[in-house]
Formats: structure tokens, sequence, C-alpha cells
């Protein structure tokens, strides 16, 4: 051992033997194994192994209105064997169609089967009220052509013009009011007017015997409002007292009466309903009334009356019949000042708060319009939903 105790250290010192290790079996082992796991990482990620193809379940035999044939020119895929591709199956009553595309992919489509009354019931929100872009639009699938013009009818599907033609609301228990304001296409400023100025949730109903009706039915539908059709019938004192042409008389036969009724039905489309115009007399006779009723909840359609006379039979019958009905509340515009029906409005509102809803029922006067527009800015800040008359019909039966 060296003595020198200035000779820098770790110089001049030999090697010691057996100090170079070689690698050993392990390290290799485990390397080449990461090297492994790497390279099949990145096959699966740039090239993915082929999935398994699974066969689809035969076509039940004993549904065969389920089965749907492949298209014309379409490959069945693999396992099917050109079999059909669609089938029942118990999923909740669902019908299952399969539809191959021309680059062969395999399209499914669930639909409900048509139920026999006894199953849950399914909700359509998509049946009330129309898209604003084509309100003005009648749904085809909704009228008839006969001698006295196209009329409204209830769909093969079951839809209802009621419902079709009916002003969407927000369904919050709140306080309702509906507005009905009444003699479009009596005056045409007057109609013109009511179209322009009223709020869209007000209800317009169309004289049966105004002018230029399809022109103001597509403007007010257009500008969002729910519309009705207002139909003359017999008050008491006629004919000192007369609505006007094409009144429906109790000495009318029945078939006169449906053929006036349907004359005026005939003049525009897109209401939810029908609205006396006058009628004391004609709503009391049941006789008369009855049959008039009865073809109005046939084709789908709500009855207002607008609450003028309390021998009206409206209630019974609607009841009877099982269609939808409403009856005004409150004439907002008996004495026509503009102070006068921001007073009616106030009490209208009162009854609403009471009662949870009420139907008031004007004429398109010009006060009117500007008392109902006013009153209506301000009756959202108090709580108040201004809704078409047709959310406050009750449906009769239910």
């Amino acid at each position: 051992m060296s003595a020198d105790l200035h000779a820098p250290l770790g110089q001049g010192r030999k090697p010691a033997k057996g100090s170079r290790r070689r690698p050993s079996a392990a390290v290799v082992l485990g390397s080449l194994a990461l090297v492994s796991v790497l390279g099949l990482s990145t096959y699966s990620a740039v090239a993915p192994l082929p999935l398994r193809q699974f066969s689809e379940a035969p076509p039940l035999a004993d549904d065969p209105a389920d089965q749907t044939a492949l298209p014309p020119g379409a490959a069945a895929p693999p396992g099917d064997s050109g079999q059909n591709l669609a089938a029942s199956r118990p999923l909740g009553g669902a019908t299952v169609q399969r539809t191959v595309t021309d680059d062969g992919s395999v399209v499914t489509k669930f639909s409900p089967k048509p139920r026999d009354g006894s199953g849950p019931v399914l909700i359509d929100n998509q049946r009330l009220g129309q898209d604003s872009r084509v309100a003005a639009l009648p749904n085809d699938d909704l009228l008839e052509n006969t001698p006295e013009g196209r009329l409204p009818i209830i769909g093969p599907d079951g839809l209802r013009p009621f419902e079709q033609y009916a002003r969407p609301w927000s369904g919050a228990r709140a306080t309702r009011v509906a507005i009905v304001v009444g003699g479009i296409g009596l005056s045409q400023t007057g109609s013109q007017r009511a179209i322009r100025d009223l709020p869209e949730e007000v209800t317009l109903a169309f004289a049966a015997t105004g002018n230029s009706l399809s022109r103001w039915m597509q403007e007010a539908r257009r500008k969002g409002h729910e519309i009705l059709l207002q139909v003359p019938f017999e008050p008491f004192d006629y004919p000192a007292n007369n609505p006007g042409r094409g009144t429906l008389l109790t000495t009318d036969q029945p078939a006169e009466s449906l053929k006036k009724l349907h004359q005026a039905m005939g003049r525009i489309t897109n209401y939810t309903g029908i609205m006396n115009y006058m009628g004391a007399k004609y709503m009391s006779d049941a006789v008369a009334f009855e049959p008039i009723m009865r073809d109005i909840g046939g084709r789908g359609l709500l009855f207002l009356d607008d609450g003028s006379t309390a021998r009206s039979l409206t209630d019974s019958f609607a009841k009877a019949i099982g269609m939808p009905y409403a009856q005004g509340t409150l004439l907002l515009d008996g004495q026509p000042e503009k102070a006068a029906v921001l007073a009616k409005l106030d009490e209208l509102e009162r009854i609403a708060r009471r009662n949870g809803q009420a139907i008031g029922t004007a004429a398109a006067f010009d006060e009117t319009i500007a008392a109902i527009r006013q009153w209506s800015e301000e009756a959202a800040g108090r709580g108040i939903e201004i809704v078409g008359v047709s959310a406050l019909a009750a449906e009769a039966g239910q």
C-alpha cells in the first residue's frame, strides 16, 4: 500500500478484477417483454382488431305485419342470408326495424306498436299547436272537401283541429286569463288594428258574415293568434235583432241548420272551435241545438259560449257528447270606453285569482283594443298568464 498522501485520489489505481458485470438473463427477458408490449399497443392503435359479426334474430312468424324486406339492391349483412331485418321483440311493445344502407351499414329504428287502449298512454307533445312558420297553412289531413267548402275533421291518427291550431302555453300552475276579441272581418280597419296591436296571446274570433276572412286569418295566424269562428244564432228578439245572413234559426230543419253551419265553417280554416254570435234563443232550444253541438264535437272542435245567456244548454250537451267547451266569464266592453274596459279587465283578474282562470269576451272596437293592450303589458308583472281559449276549454267527461 502506497504511503504517498499527496497523490490524487483514484489515480494510478489498477482496475479490480471482476468489476465489469454482464447483464443477467432476467434483465434481458424483461426488456424483451417490455418491447413486445409496446409493439402490440402501437399495432392495436393503428390497426384495430376486427369485431365479431353478430347475426340478427329471425323474424317472428306470428307477426307478419312487422316484417320489412330489404331495400331493392341492398345486400344482406353476413349471417342474415337475405332474411328480413325487421322483427317485433319484447321491448315494451316496440317494433324494431332495421334498414341496410348502400354502404352495408344497418340502421335500427324503434317505434311503438299500435295500442288497444289497455297499455300506458303515450303523450305526444308535438300534437299541440303549429310551428309559427306554417301557422297560416292548414293541415290537409284535418280537412274534407264538401259542397259547402273545406270543413274541419278529425285526422286519421286522431289529431283534432282543436289540438293542431291551439296556441301553446307554459303549463304552469299560475293564474290564467283568456281574452277573446270578436267581430274580426266585419270592419277592415278594425280587423287590421286588432291583428296589429293586440298581443299575440289574445284569441281572435272571426265573424262568418265578414269579408276577406282568408286574408285576415293568415295575418292573424302568422302573428301568433289562436282563432275561433263566430257563427250567428237566433236571439229571442229575432228578426228585430238580426245577427246577419246565414243565421241558424229554431224553425230550421236539422239538415238546413247543418247546411248553414257548414257554409260558415267553409269560410276559413285553422280555427280551434266555434263561438256563438248572439243566439240566446237557439242555444236554449234542445231540439235545434243538439245536432249542431254533435256536429261541432264530432269534427274535433271546441265550442265557446260567450256567456250572454243563463239559459244556454252548452254545458249539458258538451258533457253528454264529451267535447271540449268553455264559457265566457265577463263581457269586457258593454260600455266601449277605455277606462270602463280597463275596470272590467281588473274585475276579470280578480275572478281569475279567485277561481284560477277566467275568460273575457269583447269586440274589436278601438277603445277596447287600446285597453286590452295596455292591461296585457302590465298583467305579466302581476303573475297573470294570458293564454289561448283552448287552454281553458274543458274536456267534458274527463
